[in-house]
């Protein structure tokens, strides 16, 4: 249907609903010679008489009335595209998809959701899990709006904003005691029993390029997948945890962890929220990025 089409077909619309030429041209604020004029075009596209013009007004031919029924439908659905698009720009309807990791949410993000919740009940969160490869997919696949993950991320086709930055650190319990105060070089701290990430995780793509910056492999006795297994593991004495320190604050506080003390400097990692460049992002996402400090 071309535009032009399209404005016959309001014009029709509006007469027949209202069965008169003046008040559809109210309606549609333009003249009662513009909506006869429109009708006429109509009529003669068609090859059909659509109005029988009485002197209380315009009702509806055979033909008119087939045409009608469909219109309807179509203006009806168009009403309701225009409510549910201002709903949506309104924040009172709609659904935010975010990408990321369970301990970015968990850490980072969850005062910033908890307050988005509050302020837009309507709104339907879904938290999808994943590692940062993981997540760039679902992106890119517009299975989310957007993603949390750790930088650096070289993609043309991604945009990021920079959060919080966190600072990486190896911590261990109460069985490794002997080891607090005391500075170790890369060369004891390996041939201690270490628990890491996954290996597909950022932080641990970033500790093991650091450590063969240093001419050295890590080989971990355990790999988990969970900040709160680390955390645990170290707490048992199984091993020392490479974790973040901003996630195990409260035990490093209370003293069932402490951190180990190295001989070299770990570098901190920047956090940032990630969009597909050049596309649209939804009201729903647009309005909680702007919720991030």
């Amino acid at each position: 249907m071309s535009m032009t089409n399209y404005e016959l077909y309001k014009v029709f619309y509006w007469a027949a609903k209202t069965g008169s030429l003046t008040k559809a041209g109210n309606h549609l604020y333009i003249t009662q010679p513009s909506v006869s004029h429109a009708i006429k075009q109509l009529e003669e596209s068609f090859g059909m008489t659509l109005f029988y013009r009485t002197s209380k007004g315009v009702t509806l031919t055979s033909e008119g009335s087939v045409l009608y029924s469909y219109i309807e439908q179509s203006q009806i659905l168009i009403t309701l595209a225009e409510e549910k698009l201002a709903a949506l720009k309104n924040l009172e309807s709609g659904e935010l998809r975010i990408g990321g990791s369970d301990s970015l949410f968990k850490h980072y993000l969850l005062a910033y959701l908890e307050q988005f919740h509050r302020d837009h009940p309507a709104i339907k969160l879904h938290l999808i899990h994943g590692t940062t490869p993981e997540i760039i997919a679902f992106l890119k696949e517009g299975k989310i709006d957007l993603g949390v993950v750790r930088m650096p991320i070289v993609d043309p086709q991604l945009e990021l904003k920079e959060g919080i930055q966190l600072q990486d650190c190896f911590v261990a319990g109460a069985s490794y005691a002997e080891l607090k105060n005391v500075v170790l070089s890369l060369d004891k701290l390996i041939q201690y029993p270490l628990i890491l990430f996954s290996r597909n995780s950022r932080a641990r793509m970033a500790i093991t390029e650091l450590m063969q910056g240093y001419g050295y492999e890590l080989k971990p006795a355990i790999e988990v997948g969970s900040v709160d297994l680390l955390i645990e593991f170290a707490r048992k004495g199984i091993g020392i945890s490479y974790v973040t320190r901003e996630f195990v604050s409260k035990e490093l506080e209370d003293g069932s962890l402490f951190e180990i003390k190295l001989d070299v400097h770990l570098p901190p990692s920047q956090v940032g929220l990630m969009i597909m460049r050049n596309l649209p992002l939804s009201s729903a996402a647009s309005n909680f990025i702007d919720y991030i400090k």
